[in-house]
């Protein structure tokens, strides 16, 4: 897609001519990833973060948010559960926690590789080369880790960097290709500050990484972070008319558009699309270009205790409560439950794209 047709649909505001963009999303989605909506079971293993990203809950300054790291043993239980619903992938999940080690991982990857047929995917943030490799050869088979947008000023803003330590996340996500990891990354829309031109170009930066994986969804601040107070609005009126908004409909305007650029990706309908419209947020983003969802397994105690932004959807269901309804809501838009591990196409055949 050529830049100025991205922004236009970014643009757009007729319903009439939005319908087009999601039966074209959607029409792609079916001929090159199927009707299976893959079930990926998500467990939140540590809220710990050394980090101070300017908008999420878990930030090392937070001094109101009580921290938690889940054992091995709790991680396992969840796994195993993930087995009996049937889920072909865990998603382990955490702030930037040095207290999740390399060893302890690669540990906790090989058991769960050799007790289950599950996909393993990690998504612990930036760590080092020799961790990234480890992990891959104990067998790890996909790593997540959001670009977040391709602005580089407005990425420093949001996230400061480490004291002697610079992000450079594009190169990291090119790293992890090279060592063998099914990718995925993704952006927030409606950043303070963010344009539309910024948000074309996560798209077209979507194709240019060749990403497996695609995950978008709207920013939302936790009230305690800079970005959650006037900070953001100051942001906002800068940007004036270009500020791109953090809408439910400029979620599905970027969920589709980034499955015409990677067609044979897989995109999540994310946790915060639903938080956004609890009533069918999954289910339209499942209609216009998603074909994976992510039901929480992470333990009742823990998951308030993850509170990257307030008010997250199904915060107070049970794993097997949030099974069930996934599994309602996919049946009631007429689509398959995915069977098996729901490898990604573009990563099993990139050249077909």
């Amino acid at each position: 897609m050529r830049h100025e047709t991205i922004i236009g649909w970014l643009r757009e505001t007729d319903a009439t001519r939005l319908e087009e963009l999601w039966r074209r999303a959607d029409d792609v989605r079916r001929r090159n990833v199927g009707d299976e909506v893959h079930l990926r079971g998500l467990i939140e293993i540590s809220n710990h973060c050394v980090r101070s990203c300017g908008y999420c809950g878990l930030r090392a300054s937070n001094r109101e948010l009580e921290r938690y790291r889940m054992t091995a043993d709790e991680i396992l239980q969840c796994v195993r559960q993930a087995v009996a619903f049937e889920y072909g992938t865990v998603v382990l999940q955490a702030g930037e926690d040095p207290g999740i080690t390399r060893e302890g991982v690669s540990e906790l990857v090989r058991r769960i590789k050799a007790e289950t047929p599950l996909a393993v995917t990690l998504s612990l943030g930036e760590r080092s080369d020799d961790e990234l490799a480890e992990w891959k050869s104990a067998g790890a088979d996909r790593y997540l880790l959001r670009f977040e947008t391709s602005n580089a000023a407005l990425y420093d803003r949001i996230h400061p960097p480490l004291p002697g330590r610079r992000s450079d996340r594009f190169a990291l996500l090119r790293r992890l290709r090279e060592l063998g990891y099914e990718v995925g990354s993704g952006v927030m829309i409606g950043i303070p500050g963010q344009t539309f031109d910024d948000l074309a170009r996560d798209v077209e930066a979507f194709a240019a990484l060749d990403l497996d994986m695609i995950g978008v969804g709207p920013f939302i601040a936790h009230g305690a972070t800079p970005l959650g107070q006037a900070e953001a609005d100051a942001l906002r009126a800068a940007a004036g008319a270009e500020q791109a908004p953090n809408t439910e409909l400029m979620t599905y305007k970027m969920v589709a558009l980034a499955r015409l650029a990677c067609p044979r990706a897989n995109l999540p309908s994310t946790t915060a699309l639903a938080t956004l419209n609890l009533a069918e947020g999954r289910e339209l983003g499942l209609t216009r270009g998603a074909n994976v969802v992510m039901p929480n397994l992470t333990p009742a105690k823990y998951r308030a205790m993850y509170e990257i932004y307030p008010a997250k959807a199904c915060i107070r269901e049970t794993a097997d409560q949030c099974h069930h309804c996934m599994k309602r809501r996919i049946l009631s838009i007429g689509r398959k439950i995915g069977r098996g591990r729901g490898d990604s196409r573009n990563f099993k055949a990139p050249a077909l794209q």
